[in-house]
């Protein structure tokens, strides 16, 4: 894997006197997948809209190898980064007409067709998503589960090379997380996409991302692999949580169990 494909340098935004993170500084190697997590508050999403552009930027640089991401041009950034965001805005639009909005970057100013490249992509993610059964439904008709599998078709059909999702697990019942997360995985390995991931369940960024993020009161507080990211001691210094860590005997993945209070106070 390539060393900084996408980095953080030094990186701050926030909202005017309010909230604001800082001196956030972390890079991604080509091929990860990574996920930023965190408690309520501690900036997670703060970061996720100054990364998108959602937010201004207060200090520091985003680079996408090697290019400042700000200086990119609309179509060379929407071309180069997808976005799939907690909620997707559902309309009165045919599922396979949301996936092809995908290829409006690579449209030129006076296209009003689509091109027959554009069906092919669309039909293609749509099928690597398990969207094509119901792509001629509303998206208003759709689950929460199958408006995100929608949403991470019509990213896939940009043709990124790094994938932003935020939180899109939220929401979801146990069966849609995995089935959400296992495609993910699978993109990421299959097509050797690189993924950066809000998420908020602790151990599904353990099982799922091979690097973390942990943030904490608008600055990172540990970064690096789960198993070095998800000990006991960073979990209760930032949630102020007393939990217990353990390794998934199957996977070898760190899996975090709570401890509740009246049990705390029989022992």
């Amino acid at each position: 894997m390539d060393k900084e494909f996408f980095r953080l340098n030094d990186f701050s935004c926030g909202y005017g006197h309010k909230f604001k993170i800082e001196g956030i500084s972390f890079s991604i190697h080509k091929g990860q997948f990574a996920g930023i997590i965190g408690p309520n508050g501690s900036g997670k999403t703060t970061l996720f809209k100054g990364i998108t552009h959602e937010l201004k930027r207060l200090a520091g640089d985003i680079t996408l190898n090697d290019k400042n991401v700000f200086s990119l041009a609309y179509k060379e950034k929407a071309q180069n980064i997808a976005i799939v965001t907690q909620k997707i805005e559902v309309e009165d639009i045919l599922v396979c007409d949301y996936v092809l909005l995908g290829r409006i970057p690579y449209q030129s100013r006076f296209t009003f067709f689509e091109s027959k490249e554009d069906y092919r992509l669309a039909e293609k993610y749509m099928k690597l998503t398990d969207v094509w059964r119901f792509k001629d439904k509303l998206m208003s008709e759709l689950s929460g589960g199958e408006q995100q599998l929608a949403g991470i078709a019509r990213a896939l059909t940009q043709e990124p090379q790094l994938l932003l999702l935020d939180e899109p697990t939220a929401h979801l019942d146990i069966t849609h997380q995995v089935q959400v997360l296992n495609l993910i995985q699978r993109l990421n390995k299959q097509l050797g996409l690189t993924v950066l991931m809000i998420i908020h369940d602790l151990n599904l960024a353990g099982e799922y991302c091979n690097y973390l993020v942990m943030m904490n009161n608008g600055k990172v507080h540990f970064k690096g692999e789960p198993h070095d990211v998800l000990t006991f001691n960073n979990i209760e210094d930032v949630y102020n949580t007393v939990v217990v860590t353990r390794t998934n005997p199957i996977s070898g993945k760190p899996v975090v169990f709570l401890v509740s209070e009246q049990v705390l106070e029989s022992k």
